[in-house]
């Protein structure tokens, strides 16, 4: 480097700005007068940005503001309710010394045999919503081993299970609230299903049906090897049916062994209730007390709803008669009720009929003589299903109908 004479010579070398004299007063001046202006320049950006930060907070904030007031309307709304532990709540039940006059559900359990069926599922739908003085109603639903269970579908439709509202969480939200929730409406109080347990059993297991048969108040039989008047293997295809029914005929009947094995379970456990009650010095005579329901009701069907058959279990008549004579000779000492039913017609016999009863002779209807117009005027009686559920829970607690056998149907169509 060569050193000037004049000294700001040597400092142009190492001058950033080269262009500009740093030894020039105005130049100075106007080198700083840039500086600033682009410092003021900054300063405007920013507050521009604080001021559209702080419209953003406020947008938010008012969002917050109309969130919180639709959920506190939603809260108050009467069209659902999120409150379950106020729907599940089981009433407080009244003292026991309340008189009661004639028969009464007050505080019994009600096992219905055959639950996922046609009938099954109407009659635990009317037990729930017009006796909600039961303590509970058991649903049995039949199986035949693990991977041929019929499924819930047809119960849940009819006892009011699926108008509940369900939420799912997001992935992304805390686990506390990602999990899927399942919650009741106001307007399935009235469903009360916190009456109700679901249970699955094998009618043809002795040792199932007395665990599910215990503490068990009354049993309504639904339960059937036939669809109408054709065995459920064929008229549901279903595989495990129909290798029970070919490959042990006599051994897998429901209307027989299944009833016999239900009958056993309820005798065992109203004889243990007796035993508990004289180890407690109360006196118990019977097996009923005289305002207790009836013990068991089957239901049957009449010999000229579906007229007369072969089947891979034996004559459709001949097996509703047997299973009517088990109940009635082979287990005497509890309460019971038969319901032969009409042909049932849904689609063109009304709801709410009132229900005719008519009582059975003794003899089997193949030592009937009837004639022909005879036969013709008993096979036009018909019944809705609704209405053959409401007179089977109505056969619990009807004193007339306590260990008889009728016939039953509301309308003559045909």
């Amino acid at each position: 480097l060569v050193k000037s004479k004049q000294p700001w010579q040597n400092l142009k070398t190492f001058c950033p700005f080269p262009d500009r004299r740093v030894h020039s007063n105005n130049s100075v001046l106007q080198f700083a007068a840039s500086s600033n202006e682009d410092d003021n320049s900054v300063d405007d950006n920013d507050k521009s940005s604080n001021d559209e930060a702080e419209a953003l907070r406020s947008k938010a904030e008012e969002l917050r503001d109309q969130i919180r007031k639709m959920e506190e309307q939603l809260e108050s709304s009467s069209l659902r309710s999120n409150n379950n532990e106020e729907y599940i709540k089981i009433p407080e039940k009244d003292g026991d010394d309340d008189i009661m006059d004639g028969k009464s559900l007050k505080n019994k359990r009600v096992l219905v045999v055959g639950a996922n069926g046609r009938l099954g599922s109407m009659v635990t739908r009317y037990l729930l919503r017009n006796h909600p003085e039961v303590e509970e109603v058991v649903a049995a639903v039949h199986y035949v081993g693990q991977a041929t269970t019929r499924g819930y579908g047809r119960l849940s439709y009819e006892v009011g299970a699926e108008d509940g509202v369900g939420t799912i969480g997001a992935a992304w939200s805390p686990e506390e609230e990602r999990n899927a929730r399942f919650e009741f409406s106001d307007e399935m109080k009235s469903y009360n299903l916190q009456n109700l347990r679901v249970v699955e059993v094998e009618l043809l297991d002795p040792i199932q049906c007395r665990t599910i048969t215990e503490d068990v108040d009354s049993i309504i039989f639904c339960a059937t090897d036939f669809d109408g008047n054709r065995p459920k293997a064929i008229a549901s295809l279903n595989a495990a049916f129909l290798f029970r029914a070919l490959a042990s005929p006599t051994k897998g009947r429901v209307e027989i062994e299944g009833l016999i094995n239900i009958l056993g379970g309820l005798k065992e456990s109203k004889q243990n209730k007796v035993r508990l009650a004289r180890y407690s010095n109360e006196d118990v005579s019977a097996t009923d007390g005289s305002n207790d329901p009836t013990s068991f009701v089957l239901i049957s069907s009449a010999p000229t709803a579906l007229g007369n058959f072969e089947t891979p279990f034996g004559e459709f008549n001949g097996l509703k008669r047997q299973a009517e004579a088990i109940v009635k000779n082979d287990f005497p000492s509890i309460s019971h009720a038969i319901l032969q039913m009409s042909k049932f017609e849904d689609n063109f016999v009304d709801e709410s009929l009132d229900i005719t009863y008519e009582n059975v002779l003794d003899q089997q209807p193949s030592e009937i003589e009837m004639d022909s117009d005879e036969v013709y005027q008993k096979s036009r009686r018909k019944i809705n299903r609704r209405d053959a559920a409401r007179a089977a829970v109505n056969a619990l607690v009807d004193e007339t109908l306590a260990n008889n056998s009728v016939e039953v149907w509301t309308a003559l169509r045909g």
